[in-house]
């Protein structure tokens, strides 16, 4: 059995504990060879803290542990740089804030090196730490998760300001120090655009979007079937579609729109255990689309494609001067730049992203957490929920799958369900049928007809109309009037047309109609 480094940032424990090390030092020396000034953000656990050590191995000459590795024989093992590496989820910002957590973490970086800081303010010491560091020769500065403390305090507009201030100050520094610099490099998970923390740094370069880069961090498919294919002959043995099934769980992700990628923690979850599960999903609990929704219910989440702007990408906080808290994040803009939604396409002539889940681990869990999020019930209730919703349509229970979608609204709060119905009714119904294990399209046209929910199973064909606050017979016409069954009047499956009507008032279904078409 292989060890795999589930959770390992270390490039020095990878290499000497065994662990099997995806190899990426290719386009790693393509990066520092072809520039000098870097930002790049990724969702967590994608391998950023791992990519950051392994360029400090490299510039600090460890030649051992790239034994093997493609750069092994194409770099200068002879000319070594000091490294700084600043990890900003290491420093205790917290208990002293920004300010004093990054004095005394220059520090704790120059003593190794044998250089003395004298300054007294942040600005002038780390000035100091590059001047002094480049006499032993010209200095790589490594910065990761450079957007922690200011993403712990989303909810704390007054924090942002200060750590954003204490931030501008300090990567000021790097303006004037060209002359000093071999390399600099900054990830994270959020962007944040130059007016709003980089404003002096006109050299920096953003890969994020950047498709010469799309593969920096993350594993491609070729990747996977090269460095795992003694795992993938073994699953094929017992299931031949197993390298379909398991891009389509885990794969997907794109930035540059080049390469597609799969999250590593999950894909290597799954080649330790050998079971789909939402390991990514799971390991960080998205609690701001509760947080969010109980503060603002108007908020739309996307449940599918959604068309985005450049605009929408570039900064969490928006390009102003002053952040005005969590509500006026951009759902998108959270949701892309956290990992739950990922490029698909892009239409030059109009500048428009076409967003949506990377994949089938992030689509199914992101439905879960959405629909418990909205109905306001226990997470572990969501999918036995819709479980049975799924057995009453396969056996053809209408009743059953009303009664069913009814108790989805009774725990909403009046208070947020009287600012906000629309949004909620929507949301739920969107999400349940989403996470049905059967075909759904939702809002699909076919040959022009455009209905609110078709449904599929291998013995029956449902399309639903809903109305809020209208008549059941009103959404049951509308399927007749707009001959919505017409793209499927060869197929021999039952064809049942459904109009329902929710009240608003009672917060549930009113009244329905059913119809059995017969072609």
């Amino acid at each position: 059995m292989r060890k795999y480094p589930i959770g390992l940032q270390s490039f020095r424990k990878i290499r000497e504990g065994g662990y099997l090390y995806v190899d990426k030092t290719e386009i790693i020396h393509q990066l520092v060879t072809t520039g000098e000034y870097y930002f790049l953000s990724r969702p967590r656990r994608f391998g950023k803290s791992l990519l950051v050590d392994t360029i400090e191995e490299l510039f600090s000459g460890s030649k051992e542990l790239f034994e093997g590795l493609w750069i092994y024989d194409q770099w200068d093992w002879t000319n070594t740089n000091p490294v700084f590496k600043l990890r900003l989820s290491k420093i205790p910002y917290q208990k002293l804030g920004l300010y004093d957590a990054l004095f005394k973490e220059l520090d704790n970086i120059a003593a190794p090196l044998g250089i003395d800081l004298i300054e007294t303010d942040l600005k002038s010491k780390f000035w100091e730490l590059i001047e002094k560091g480049a006499k032993i020769g010209k200095v790589v500065i490594l910065i990761d998760e450079y957007d922690k403390a200011l993403i712990d305090y989303l909810d704390n507009p007054d924090m942002i300001a200060e750590n954003r201030s204490v931030f501008k100050q300090f990567y000021s520094v790097l303006k004037d120090a060209d002359q000093f610099i071999r390399l600099l490099l900054l990830t994270g998970v959020s962007r944040f655009s130059k007016v709003s923390l980089f404003s002096d740094l006109n050299n920096l370069r953003d890969i994020t979007l950047n498709g010469q880069f799309d593969d920096l961090v993350g594993i491609t498919q070729q990747e996977l079937e090269t460095n795992f294919s003694q795992e993938i002959t073994e699953m094929q043995q017992q299931d031949a579609q197993i390298l379909e099934k398991i891009r389509d769980r885990y794969n997907g992700y794109t930035w540059g729109r080049s390469k597609k990628v799969y999250n590593p923690f999950s894909l290597l979850n799954f080649m330790a255990d050998r079971e789909f599960n939402n390991y990514w999903f799971e390991s960080g609990t998205p609690s701001f689309f509760y947080e969010a929704i109980q503060r603002n219910p108007a908020m739309k989440f996307p449940s599918g494609p959604v068309l985005a702007g450049p605009e929408a990408l570039i900064d969490l906080l928006g390009q102003y001067t002053v952040y005005e808290g969590q509500d006026k994040i951009n759902p998108l803009t959270l949701m892309f730049q956290t990992g739950y939604l990922t490029i698909k396409d892009y239409n030059a002539a109009a500048s428009l992203y076409t967003l949506d889940f990377p994949n089938e681990e992030v689509r199914e869990s992101m439905r879960v957490y959405l629909l418990s999020a909205y109905s306001f019930a226990p997470i572990d209730t969501v999918r036995p929920n819709v479980f049975m919703i799924g057995e009453a349509l396969r056996t053809g229970d209408v009743s059953q799958v009303l009664k069913l979608l009814d108790t989805l609204f009774v725990n909403i709060p009046s208070s947020l369900w009287i600012g906000a119905k629309e949004q909620f009714y929507h949301a739920i119904i969107q999400n349940t049928f989403g996470l049905l294990n059967i075909m759904m399209e939702s809002e699909k046209s076919y040959a022009g007809t455009r209905p609110d929910i078709t449904v599929f199973t291998p013995t029956h064909i449902y399309v639903f109309e809903f109305k809020l606050d209208k008549t059941a017979s009103e959404a049951l016409n509308q399927i007749l009037d707009k001959n919505y069954f017409r793209p499927f009047q060869a197929d021999d499956r039952k064809k049942i047309a459904i109009g329902i009507n929710f009240s608003s008032e009672k917060k549930a279904i009113s009244e329905y109609e059913v119809k059995e078409l017969d072609f």
